[in-house]
């Protein structure tokens, strides 16, 4: 019995350590194009297409973010049917295959192709590990280890920013696709399906267990949607616009040591929240943290985006602040919404929430061009985002119905 146990634990833990490399590797390569963005397009746009260069850079993202809403749509389902431990794997392989792809591409259109691939792949890890985690983690310290995980996704941001600083060329930056593919075949080799004895095996019908999903368990699913979707939407428009805002702001300058360090300390900032978003969440509770961290992204970014019309170092300390906020609310997030459902449709309606709102992030990415000429200006563009923080706050304050199903 002691064996097995041990055999158990050892797993648990190679489990936390390679999902939580997963996550970390999702997060670098889903700012990677961001910082690269500049010099990726240059190069690969021929002279005659000169002119469109903001559409180009608006399909690169648009498509990763297609991607990566599609991936945790689907991967979710795909988790409830052949097993978290499986899916995983083929996603984070693929992750890595796709990302070292794109330092050998030759044109932009190969660049979409491949970002999209990667995109889904990372919405898949993100939904498949937390969903894993949740479901076989000791419930002592679940809350405290699902936030050290979601550290990943911010220290993945601050090697992007890294690996920018110190290696110009984009294509030696993509190069980092190798490690995934190294990570993901150790784990296939060591790291095998923990049963848990909780464990409720799907054998429904794929409609019936959506219908499930969509009927009930629809209060749930509406909520942890909104919620999850609007911290969504308006930190990814900062992530995926503060290096051009930093950029329009500075006049003489290429911008390159500005961007980096303002990406570092998103970074740098969300993995200090998250590291601390469990022992938070466990003093004054989820709900109360989820409360805080809407409240304080909506001021500091409204403060952030609306005061600053030239660089100074300002910005870096208020980048911080607002990456805490962020790092706090994603370790108690991922806490929360796989807790909502019931263990065979979970990884389903985990997906569904998590993605929902990127579907909205998506089509405005894709328009970020008509966005900053609407609104007038990239400041202007992003103080509008930040509204969005405020629907979640309204959400969280009339939300306290909503049923933990574990």
């Amino acid at each position: 019995m002691t064996e097995t146990a041990d055999r158990i634990n050892i797993s648990l833990w190679l489990l936390f350590v390679v999902t939580f490399f997963s996550n970390a590797f999702g997060g670098a390569i889903s700012t990677l194009m961001s910082v690269y963005l500049p010099e990726v397009v240059n190069e690969l746009v021929e002279s005659n297409q000169l002119e469109q260069l903001g559409d180009i850079s608006a399909y690169i993202n648009a498509l990763y973010l297609l991607g990566w809403t599609l991936g945790g749509f689907l991967w979710g389902l795909i988790s409830d049917r052949i097993g978290r431990l499986l899916s995983f794997h083929i996603s984070f392989a693929l992750l890595g295959a796709s990302t070292l792809v794109i330092s050998f591409v030759s044109s932009w259109e190969m660049v979409v192709l491949f970002r999209l691939l990667s995109g889904f792949c990372t919405g898949g890890i993100l939904v498949i590990t937390n969903t894993y985690l949740s479901e076989v983690w000791p419930v002592k310290t679940r809350s405290i280890f699902i936030g050290f995980l979601s550290i990943g996704f911010p220290v993945g941001i601050v090697t992007a920013g890294m690996i920018n600083f110190l290696f110009h060329d984009w294509r030696t930056g993509f190069g980092i696709g190798l490690f995934p593919l190294v990570i993901a075949f150790f784990s296939i080799m060591v790291i095998k399906e923990i049963k848990r004895e909780d464990e409720i095996v799907n054998k429904n019908t794929l409609l019936l267990s959506l219908r499930t999903t969509f009927n009930d368990n629809h209060q749930n699913l509406i909520k942890g949607s909104i919620i999850f979707g609007s911290m969504l939407i308006g930190l990814w428009a900062i992530f995926s616009w503060l290096p051009t805002w930093v950029q329009s702001l500075l006049i003489d300058s290429d911008g390159q040591q500005e961007r980096s360090l303002c990406m570092m300390l998103l970074g740098l900032g969300g993995l200090t929240g998250g590291f601390f978003s469990g022992w938070i969440s466990g003093s004054i509770g989820l709900r109360k943290t989820m409360l805080i961290c809407f409240t304080g992204c909506l001021v500091t970014s409204l403060i952030l985006f609306g005061t600053n019309h030239s660089f100074s170092d300002i910005i870096y300390l208020e980048t911080a602040v607002l990456a805490i906020f962020f790092g706090i609310s994603q370790g108690s997030l991922a806490t929360y919404i796989p807790q909502l459902f019931p263990s065979f449709i979970r990884g389903t309606s985990t997906g569904f929430c998590y993605n929902t709102g990127r579907v909205f992030t998506t089509a405005a990415v894709f328009f970020v061009g008509m966005l900053v000429t609407f609104f007038g200006g990239y400041s202007e563009t992003l103080l509008a985002f930040s509204g969005i923080f405020l629907i979640g706050l309204i959400t969280i304050y009339f939300s306290s119905d909503l049923k933990i199903k574990t």
